[in-house]
């Protein structure tokens, strides 16, 4: 067993019945039992970015969001697409970090996942191109893009395809060597 490896986790999704959460909450399952994670659930509880209020002493909920990742080694972000981008609440997280540094060389992963043949490629793309700007460091083999997400999953939620299992945990296993 390695050292203990903070991770935090982040749906991109509101959606009760989310297949990225419930996607999130399997990788979850799936990763080495020294990784420790937290479950980011403040997305719908920050307000919309405003860059007269981004400060130090900022909303409760944006200081709380820094603060999460801040306290952690590693993030992995799980996000669908919606409209051809990235979600409107995750972006919005996002964009309350970039006046910050708390993104800056933290072992990201990101995977986006979509019912579409597509997979959510293009909110992928963009979402890559944000976490650049605020220097999050995408880890090499910590990117997936997963199309036909609900052929994938159980109605429960739990992952049925083995070959995506073993990509997953690919995924991991970058995470986990970005940290040592």
């Amino acid at each position: 067993m390695g050292k203990e490896i903070k991770v935090l986790a982040i749906s991109g999704s509101l959606r009760e019945k989310s297949s990225n959460t419930a996607l999130m909450n399997d990788i979850i399952g799936l990763a080495p039992k020294h990784m420790k994670w937290t479950i980011y659930k403040g997305l719908g509880d920050l307000p919309h970015f405003n860059p007269d209020i981004d400060s130090d002493e900022g909303p409760v909920p944006v200081r709380e969001l820094r603060s999460q990742i801040q306290e952690v080694d590693a993030v992995l972000i799980c996000t669908p697409e919606y409209g051809n981008g990235v979600p409107g609440v995750l972006k919005n997280a996002l964009d309350w970090l970039v006046s910050t540094s708390v993104f800056m060389n933290k072992p990201t992963a990101v995977i986006s996942a979509s019912p579409t043949p597509m997979g959510g490629d293009k909110a992928h793309a963009s979402l890559l191109l944000t976490l650049g700007m605020i220097n999050a460091a995408i880890i090499e083999g910590g990117t997936l893009i997963i199309p036909h997400i609900t052929l994938k999953m159980s109605k429960e939620g739990a992952i049925t395809d083995e070959g995506l299992q073993a990509e997953i945990k690919k995924v991991l296993q970058s995470l986990e060597q970005a940290c040592s």
